[in-house]
């Protein structure tokens, strides 16, 4: 039997704990062997509530479990902050990461992984949304937040939210095979697996626009024309501005200069279109202004550390 502890606390993400207790779950259902067994703690094994005003009880308390343990799985939440703040919480998830196999986090219950100092010299990452404050609050430890998720030795740090269906399904497949992990993805009716390096946040679902009507506009521009001339030269030409004056703009505001924000835009769409069309690489390449498919595929490679054919048959 692998065991699984989820911990949460006061607001905790219910989608980050019912991702993970419900794909181990059906594991189970489908034959995953050995059986997982699924452990809900809080402190004092007391309900916790949720962001959304529902309670979760409490069903066992943190600080009588024991191991060996497999895996825990430390839940993020709007209330991630006084969880890493309370020393008794991080303690016994200190203790409980020394007697585990896998030790991870989803979303913001990095912040308590980052507490117990079990982030130290390693990579990780986080919701977009809490990445640059885990950063700066925990020198110590590399934040990138960008991918899904991320493992680096035996800990592993998920994204946002729903992030964590893709984590539990990697570690389904880890344990059991590329098998059980379809037949979980096909009756959870969901990817069979996003690869861990695709990007969390897309153009589509990206932070509001910056704030600089300068940057914003041209945000605007380059989203909807792809296939254009978006070099430097052209897009301060279009805004009116130096080129050093445009590269200051964009890395006040968006935090990269304009010809990475370009290409990752590109590689976004391309993503985009592989997974919803079967247009061939050469035309997503055509349509995504990458000069060729080649082009497209080293720009790919470069940000999700796969090439584009394989993220197609993934996805």
């Amino acid at each position: 039997m692998r065991r699984i502890v989820i911990v949460g606390y006061p607001e905790v993400e219910l989608l980050d704990v019912a991702c993970v207790a419900d794909t181990f779950d059906t594991a189970n259902r489908h034959g995953a062997n050995p059986q997982y067994s699924i452990e809900f703690a809080t402190l004092g094994a007391q309900p916790a509530s949720s962001g959304s005003g529902l309670v979760l009880a409490g069903q066992h308390a943190l600080e009588r479990i024991t191991g060996p343990l497999d895996t825990i799985v430390v839940s993020g939440g709007l209330g991630h902050e006084l969880a890493a703040a309370d020393p008794v919480l991080v303690a016994h998830v200190r203790r409980l990461a020394r007697e585990s196999r896998r030790v991870s986090s989803v979303c913001s219950g990095a912040s308590v992984l980052a507490a117990a100092g079990l982030l130290d010299g390693r990579r990780c990452t986080t919701h977009w949304f809490v990445a640059r404050a885990l950063q700066e609050r925990y020198p110590l430890i590399e934040v990138d937040a960008k991918p899904l998720y991320i493992k680096d030795g035996n800990v592993y740090t998920a994204a946002g939210v729903t992030s964590a269906l893709d984590l539990s399904l990697a570690f389904v497949e880890e344990d059991n095979g590329a098998g059980l992990a379809r037949s979980v993805a096909r009756s959870l009716v969901t990817y069979l697996q996003r690869p861990g390096n695709q990007a969390q946040v897309s153009m589509y679902v990206q932070a509001p626009a910056p704030e600089n009507s300068v940057v914003r506009k041209l945000v605007t521009h380059i989203a909807a024309h792809l296939d254009h001339d978006l070099g430097a030269t052209a897009l301060a030409d279009r805004a009116g501005v130096s080129e050093r004056h445009l590269t200051r703009l964009f890395l006040d505001h968006i935090g990269r200069p304009p010809a990475r924000y370009v290409r990752e835009t590109r590689a976004e769409a391309a993503a985009r279109l592989l997974t919803s069309t079967a247009l061939p690489l050469a035309a997503i390449a055509r349509r995504c202004g990458f000069g060729s498919a080649e082009t497209l595929r080293q720009a790919f490679v470069g940000q999700y550390g796969i090439p584009p054919s394989r993220y197609r048959n993934l996805t």
